[in-house]
């Protein structure tokens, strides 16, 4: 689907054309560390540590990566209060928030429809 663009920056938004901007942001938003991270503060904002023990598996240099990343995309805010040490905290904004909707979604799809899509041999690739 072809839009107009809002800020004037392009021409139209057309996730399917190879230089368009729209494609960054879909990586970003399809990956699998940004789609949690984004799911754990939609309750509210979180330190590090918290955001780590909720996401289980990530490393502390991804969850680093992850966090900048959208914190660069404007979907979050990262606010750091003096104190020793250090207090950070990390939330969505309201562009984060939006992001959050769709992808709240697809994670419940996901949980509610893993063991059918794993159950089914005639929809497997290998099969």
């Amino acid at each position: 689907m072809v839009t107009e663009c809002a800020t004037g920056r392009h021409d139209d938004h057309d996730v399917y054309a190879a230089q368009c901007p729209c494609r960054a942001m879909l990586d970003l938003l399809a990956n699998k560390w940004s789609a949690l991270a984004i799911g754990a503060l939609e309750d509210g904002p979180r330190r590090f540590g918290e955001l780590q023990r909720c996401l289980q598996g990530v490393s502390p240099k991804v969850l680093t990566q992850t966090l900048r990343r959208l914190e660069d995309a404007a979907l979050l805010t990262r606010t750091v209060y003096p104190a020793v040490p250090l207090h950070v905290e990390y939330a969505l904004t309201a562009l984060g928030h939006s992001a959050a909707v769709p992808l709240s979604l697809l994670r419940t799809w996901v949980e509610d429809n893993i063991d059918s899509a794993a159950a089914d041999p005639c929809h497997r690739q290998d099969a």
